[in-house]
């Protein structure tokens, strides 16, 4: 295949051209002849790509955009290249990763909402339909290297177990060759549930060996583009660098939180007007515009209870450290293509946030934020939170900001994350990097873009046609705008000019300058939001000609030009599968009640020794009613029994059966503040044995507690009191092992290094109650129906 012919790459893979030349009898033959084999390469020209996504950025965090968080190597590639004022994203992480990575909307591609909530309705099924290939696989079957390191919050979670099916991740059907990561919404920095393509494997440290993961994931970028340029130096390669920095649970080394103490005694009223007066010096936001008033449900920095203070100034110190600690991640990446002489050859996004401020951490903040997750942000008292200070940001915590703080991050707008309606939720500063077909250095672009932009612009640099067909399948076209036509003409009219945006009911329109907007729910509120019927929400209008953010709504004075956009909205809406409307949250946890498919059937499911790395929708859900394990295992004679038989969640949450010291033991971890123990009162003998732990629910509502008792081959051997259970979620990130516990450790009676059981396990059996009133049969009946079954 000569690269001097032009080839067709509408089709993909591209078709094999056989050859019709001579065919001779006698390869020495003279006129033997056929072309040389040439390996695929993109069009002549076609550069690198590097694509920086961050997570959970508000548009006035970066210093690169007025905020107070250092970033010089942000402001660095911005001095090289261009930025981007009016970039949007979808107000949420998944949607906007699959948006990004496909070129389309995100009910497009079935991404409405998270994986971990996904519907039946196919604008939130969290399925990518075929007909809409990702721009990895385009760029592979056109010759690139491909490789992901990070966050992929894209896999259904249904298909997250080790058996798959794989299509959905990135070294599946993504189209990346090479994938270090994590699959989820999150993970723990410290110690973090990672996997090489789709195989799970360990940190390749701790943190107390100084383990950091955004550190890992920059060591690996750089080992891979390294790899790749020294063994394919003709080759250009696509690498998504898409770490989970700066997602809660922030966690940073304390001596980058350190640079920051003290800096944020004045907290978030304040910032935002120190935020908005560099915005304006740096002209990233209009000579006009107006810094937006605090809205009546995010308090006052001055109205919060002075016992909170110190707390919530160290929330925000260690927020603007990982946020520094990431941009230097990046900054080690970007001098890595420095040194191999190829950051020149390489068309550069760094989009900072896949959404706005993270809102989700209460009004206090949290250390461990899953407790606003399960409703019981209470536990988290203040001389709780005080006696935890110092620990914040450490292996020793799971924390978040407060919500003034996520508000202050996306100054001048309204709102955060969530809110797709407001600019807080969906404007994330953008930064682009080409010299090759940039020619303006430090130059402001205010055209409005969308994520969804960054396909048919990178297609578009390298010369590479959208594809009409991919693995025999007709594609549908690319919904976003290419950029390119920004890139040399700064007050160019721009070619974006429509955009819905749409999530957990919060929703918008774009038109030509004009948008018209409507906040339906409120982020923090995890549990026990009253929602108004859609048709009852109040919109608001706004004229982005003159209102650059959004601070004079025009809904009284302009009815007809609102009712115009709303129904601009409702067009668009049933255009890319917005529609049915769907503002439930926690209700969607449920499979059956969201219609999606449970990896599991049924109220028994079974184990055996070494399954493991198994997340929340791969195991039974054991949640808010009775549940019992039991096992069959082995003791050596010599050697009493020690070690986790099955363990959920970790040290933030979750319950564990395991023995210490030869005793049977079952610890049930609220939150990582209360822990239930029970233990039996004598050693597991020797020889092989059936243990079991039964948890008799209360009942009456969700998070009650319940009885726990130990039997040894049917017979009772301890009894014991859990007070209160986790009713929604134990953990993102930690997962459900076999003979050992991955991640951080339930209990403090063992640690990860010392978790794997001493005898033998055969097999174990989870079995739930039908609902929280549903008991079991007695354990004499269950051991009489096991054995015989063997």
């Amino acid at each position: 295949m000569s690269q001097n012919h032009p080839i067709q790459r509408q089709i993909l893979p591209i078709p094999d051209q056989a050859h019709f030349g001579l065919t001779t009898y006698d390869a020495k033959n003279p006129d033997t002849h056929y072309p040389p084999i040439r390996d695929l390469r993109p069009p002549e020209g076609a550069p690198n790509v590097l694509v920086v996504l961050l997570d959970d950025v508000g548009f006035g965090a970066s210093s690169a955009f007025g905020g107070p968080c250092h970033t010089p190597t942000f402001e660095k590639l911005a001095s090289e290249g261009l930025k981007y004022t009016r970039f949007h994203t979808t107000a949420l992480c998944a949607p906007t990763r699959q948006a990004l990575l496909t070129g389309r909307n995100h009910h497009s591609v079935g991404m409405g909402n998270i994986t971990e909530t996904a519907t039946a309705a196919p604008g939130q099924c969290s399925v990518r339909p075929n007909t809409k290939a990702p721009l990895a696989l385009t760029l592979k079957l056109n010759g690139y290297s491909t490789a992901m390191l990070g966050k992929c919050h894209e896999v259904p979670v249904w298909q997250t177990s080790p058996m798959g099916p794989f299509d959905a991740w990135p070294t599946g059907g993504g189209g990346f060759e090479y994938f270090y990561g994590f699959i989820g919404g999150e993970n723990n920095q410290w110690d973090p549930a990672l996997y090489e393509g789709t195989i799970p494997i360990e940190p390749p440290a701790t943190p107390e060996e100084g383990y950091h993961l955004t550190e890992d994931l920059a060591d690996k970028a750089i080992a891979w583009v390294s790899q790749q340029k020294a063994l394919m130096s003709d080759k250009p390669f696509f690498m998504y660098f898409a770490p989970g920095a700066t997602h809660a649970p922030h966690h940073v080394p304390k001596e980058w939180i350190e640079k920051y103490k003290g800096q944020f005694t004045h907290g978030w009223d304040r910032q935002r007007e120190i935020t908005f007066v560099k915005q304006k010096d740096l002209g990233v936001i209009g000579p006009d515009a107006e810094l937006t008033p605090r809205h009546a449900e995010i308090p006052a920095w001055d109205e919060m209870d002075p016992r909170y203070k110190p707390v919530l100034e160290r929330q925000m110190e260690v927020y603007a450290a990982f946020l520094e600690h990431t941009d230097y991640q990046v900054g080690r990446l970007i001098a890595a293509l420095e040194d191999l002489e190829i950051l020149d050859d390489t068309l550069i996004y760094v989009i900072i946030g896949d959404n706005g401020a993270s809102a989700e951490g209460t009004i206090h903040g949290a250390f461990n934020e899953m407790a606003n997750f399960n409703g019981m942000a209470a536990l988290e008292t203040p001389e709780f939170m005080q006696s935890k200070l110092e620990e914040f940001g450490s292996p020793e915590s799971y924390n978040h900001y407060a919500v003034g703080w996520a508000w202050a991050m996306d100054t001048p707008y309204q709102w955060t994350k969530q809110v797709a309606s407001h600019w807080g939720g969906t404007r994330n500063g953008t930064i682009v990097r080409y010299p090759k077909a940039i020619q303006e250095k430090g130059g402001l672009r205010h055209q409005f873009s969308h994520v969804i932009d960054v396909a048919p612009t990178v297609l578009e640099v390298a010369g590479i046609p959208e594809p009409t067909m991919v693995n025999g399948v007709l594609q549908s076209p690319y919904e976003g705008t290419s950029m390119v036509y920004s890139f040399n003409e700064a007050n160019v009219p721009e070619r974006h000019d429509v955009q819905y945006f749409e999530m957990f009911g919060n929703r918008g329109i774009y038109y030509k300058g004009w948008s018209a907007i409507t906040k339906h729910r409120t982020p923090w509120v995890m549990v026990g939001q009253t929602m108004v019927p859609f048709d009852e929400d109040v919109w608001e209008l706004y004229d982005g000609s003159k209102d650059w953010s959004q601070a004079h709504d025009l809904a009284q004075q302009m009815p007809e030009k609102l009712h115009e956009l709303q129904r601009q909205f409702l067009i668009e809406a049933v255009k890319y599968n917005v529609l049915p409307l769907d503002d439930r949250q926690t209700e969607r946890i449920d499979p059956a009640t969201a219609g999606r498919p449970s990896l599991v059937k049924g109220n028994s499911q079974i184990f055996f020794a070494g399954m493991g790395r198994l997340s929340e929708n791969s195991v039974i859900n054991v949640k808010n009613k009775s549940f019992s394990i039991t096992a069959e295992i082995e003791v050596k004679d010599d050697q009493p029994a020690n070690g986790v038989i099955i363990a959920q969640g970790g040290k933030f949450g979750g319950w564990s059966v395991y023995a210490k010291q030869g005793k049977l033991k079952f610890t049930y971890n609220v939150l990582g503040i209360h822990e239930f123990p029970t233990e039996a009162t004598r050693p597991i003998p020797a020889g092989k044995h059936q243990v079991r732990m039964e948890f008799a629910y209360d009942g009456g509502g969700l998070a009650k507690g319940g009885n726990v008792t130990l039997y040894y081959d049917g017979q009772p051997v301890g009894s014991g009191r859990v007070e209160a259970t986790q009713p929604m979620i134990f953990s993102a990130d930690e997962t459900t092992d076999i003979g050992y516990e991955s991640g951080t450790p339930v209990s403090p009676d063992y640690t990860a290094h010392s978790s794997k059981f001493t005898g033998k396990i055969h097999w174990v059996q989870l079995d739930v109650g039908k609902d929280d009133h549903d008991h079991f049969i007695s354990p004499e009946e269950r051991l009489r129906i096991v054995m015989a079954r063997q």
